[in-house]
């Protein structure tokens, strides 16, 4: 396909705009974009019709912008990122559409962000400067004295993929004990057996951790997973950590723990109940919001200089392939069960 029959519409919503280093490496591969500004689903649709590859951040794909490009020419939806669930993956694939996403780019980041939610609970940073605020320094001296030290506290981490790795590797050098999961117990442990990482069970990563930090997609079958029967399995003054996906997380199960127990506090970068695609929500945005032991940031852990040039770089390449008409790397397809509606070269 040439570069001028190439069509790319770049969805941008509201806070989506390409920046100046996405505009030059297309500019370089000689890629052109058409943007769509608009939110609507019947706009969008009618604004790819005739495109080769829809490129999106966070706006949201439905079943009938899917269907539009499916009476289209459109071959691929490119995320430009990692979760796809704002977009209707499965009836792209019945459409033979194919989607791929930029995986690993902000895996350090978020293992850092993590890092840091455990460090903030590990001294109750929060509180401690609240209650320096109110001129309540008992206060301070309360929470301080619920923590262990670091090199006596155990990490669980639910899923050992790249981002979980990483913080496995930054919590060994805290001296910290880290059990993990895997989705395959038999797959190989190589580099958790490296780390000293033990694999284990769901059940013995909630009853045995001191801070619990998730790393699993979001699927059918982990919808939820975190609910009032695994949040009671956690030890008394645990903290659970999620900077994965939102809905791993029944928030209102979790404001029960957080209230009543057994967990003494948690740190939430995704969430299921805010849209934190847009740049100012009114509060309150969450009754936990209003918890001292709860630090919320809005979907910030993969973020940093360094994953925004690695995820535009990973989407440029996936567009490159896809013009020249070749499948793209094996691991940023999101749908590999796709039988694609026109073939790609192997």
């Amino acid at each position: 396909m040439s570069e001028t029959d190439f069509k790319v519409v770049r969805l941008t919503a509201q806070i989506f705009q390409p920046g100046e280093y996405e505009l030059r490496r297309l500019a370089e591969n000689g890629i052109a974009i058409v943007r769509c500004d608009d939110e609507d689903p019947m706009a969008i649709a009618r604004a790819v019709t005739d495109a080769d590859v829809v490129a999106t951040i966070g706006t949201p794909l439905p079943k009938l912008v899917i269907d539009a490009l499916g009476k289209g020419r459109a071959r691929a939806i490119a995320r430009i990122g990692t979760g796809t669930d704002r977009i209707d993956v499965a009836r792209a694939t019945e459409l033979g559409i194919l989607v791929c996403n930029t995986p690993y780019f902000c895996a350090e980041d978020m293992a850092d962000h993590v890092m840091a939610m455990i460090l903030h609970f590990n001294r109750w940073l929060g509180p401690a400067h609240r209650a320096m605020q109110d001129g309540d320094l008992a206060r301070a001296r309360r929470f301080i004295r619920r923590t262990n030290r670091m090199s006596a506290s155990t990490l669980g981490l639910i899923g050992f993929g790249r981002s979980a790795v990483h913080v496995a590797r930054r919590a060994r050098g805290f001296g910290m004990r880290v059990l993990a999961t895997r989705s395959r117990p038999g797959a190989p442990s190589d580099e958790a057996d490296a780390l000293g990482v033990e694999m284990t069970d769901l059940d013995t990563v909630l009853r045995a951790s001191d801070y619990v930090s998730l790393h699993v997609p979001l699927t059918r079958h982990t919808v939820n997973m975190i609910d009032d029967a695994a949040l009671a399995k956690m030890k008394p003054g645990a903290v659970l950590i999620n900077t994965s996906r939102g809905k791993l997380v029944d928030e209102a199960a979790l404001y029960r723990a957080l209230t009543q127990g057994p967990i003494a506090g948690a740190g939430i970068d995704t969430w299921s109940s805010i849209d934190i695609f847009v740049d100012r929500i009114d509060p309150p945005l969450t009754p936990l919001a209003s918890l001292e032991n709860v630090i919320l940031s809005p979907h910030i852990a993969n973020g940093s200089v360094q994953a925004g040039f690695e995820m535009i770089d990973a989407v440029v390449h996936n567009l490159i392939d896809l013009r020249a008409g070749r499948m793209p790397a094996a691991a940023t397809i999101v749908n590999p069960e796709v039988r694609p509606r026109f073939p790609f070269e192997s």
